[in-house]
């Protein structure tokens, strides 16, 4: 009971924050019934996934002070698990997500020991060195279809149980039921024995050993709670998809997006990779939409990404929550 609890306090959360976060929350439940468009909906649908990936990244990177940039390896592990077990065994996607985690989380146990015994940019640097050996790996391992990728059957739809439907609007409810529930596990997170340790830890670690915490011993911990977050994802992106391929759920570009959905939003806070994502998605696929095919304009949305992006971080390092908690402090909010 005293772990319900903690998960569904919302009470040290200013009123403010309560009140836009129910707003935007009423807003994603009711989004389907406004209209839209097609594009806008997978829209959507990217940026709930984004905003998971991004909560994942962020008990590590951002309570733990780890920066990780191999994020999309365990993506890719969740993905393929449940493409693999659909197609030879016929398994649906709620057993093998769950069996897709358990891999990724074994191999985040593997590979995690060793990676946090290395500091600041050393880890980050192994992380991408882990993450692009698993990618090659892939590539040329013929039973996931090597660079070629699988692609899933097609079952008959809807079916809840194979997550295969022929509208989005099925997808994107199964997704905001995993966003929500995201949203209140990092909530208790932070207010757990393990979020206040990463905490210690990511202020002095030295200081937070001292004190008794097994610094080496909650990082991996904390790697296998974030690797959980984006295993699940990228077996959901599988079925949605229904189609995968290593360069397009384990590329190097896919870790680095996966972090900056909480950097530039605002890394160690509840808010940070929901905003992140919020910012980011639109802007991408956006972008990209109507700047990205135009005949001379090629790559110009890429540019004009990548500068807000370097304005939000040169103007206040902890993103766009920071500039809001500075906005509170002279209060202007």
């Amino acid at each position: 009971m005293e772990v319900i609890r903690n998960i569904f306090d919302l009470s040290d959360i200013p009123r403010k924050d309560l009140t836009v976060f129910g707003i935007f929350s009423l807003f994603l439940l009711i989004f389907p019934l406004i209209p839209h468009s097609s594009f806008a909906m997978a829209t959507m649908i990217e940026f709930l996934m984004f905003s998971l990936y991004g909560m994942g990244w962020n008990t590590i990177g951002g309570y733990g002070g780890q920066v990780d940039l191999g994020k999309a390896q365990y993506a890719g592990i969740g993905a393929f698990t449940t493409a693999v077990m659909l197609i030879h065994w016929n398994i649906p996607f709620w057993i093998s997500a769950p069996v897709g985690m358990i891999f990724a989380i074994i191999w985040s146990f593997a590979i995690g020991y060793p990676l946090f015994r290395m500091r600041g940019h050393y880890f980050a640097i192994a992380t991408i060195a882990t993450s692009l050996v698993l990618l090659d790996v892939f590539q040329s391992w013929n039973f996931v279809g090597a660079a070629k990728g699988l692609e899933l059957p097609l079952k008959s739809m809807p079916s809840l149980l194979y997550l295969q439907f022929r509208s989005d609007t099925y997808y994107y409810y199964i997704l905001l039921f995993l966003f929500f529930f995201g949203f209140f596990y990092i909530n208790w997170f932070r207010k757990s024995r393990l979020g206040f340790q990463l905490r210690a830890i990511k202020d002095n670690e030295e200081v937070a050993r001292s004190l008794g915490i097994n610094v080496h011993w909650c990082k991996i911990k904390t790697y296998a709670i974030a690797t959980s977050f984006v295993a699940v994802v990228g077996s959901f992106h599988a079925c949605y998809n229904f189609n995968i391929d290593p360069e397009d759920i384990m590329s190097l570009d896919l870790s680095i997006l996966i972090a900056m959905m909480a950097m530039v939003g605002g890394a160690g806070s509840l808010w940070g990779p929901i905003i992140g994502a919020a910012v980011l998605i639109p802007l991408k696929s956006y972008l990209g939409s109507w700047l990205g095919g135009k005949e001379g304009l090629a790559g110009l949305d890429l540019v004009i990404y990548a500068l807000i992006i370097m304005i939000i971080a040169a103007f206040e390092p902890r993103g766009i929550w920071g500039i809001v908690e500075k906005a509170r402090k002279r209060g202007k909010i």
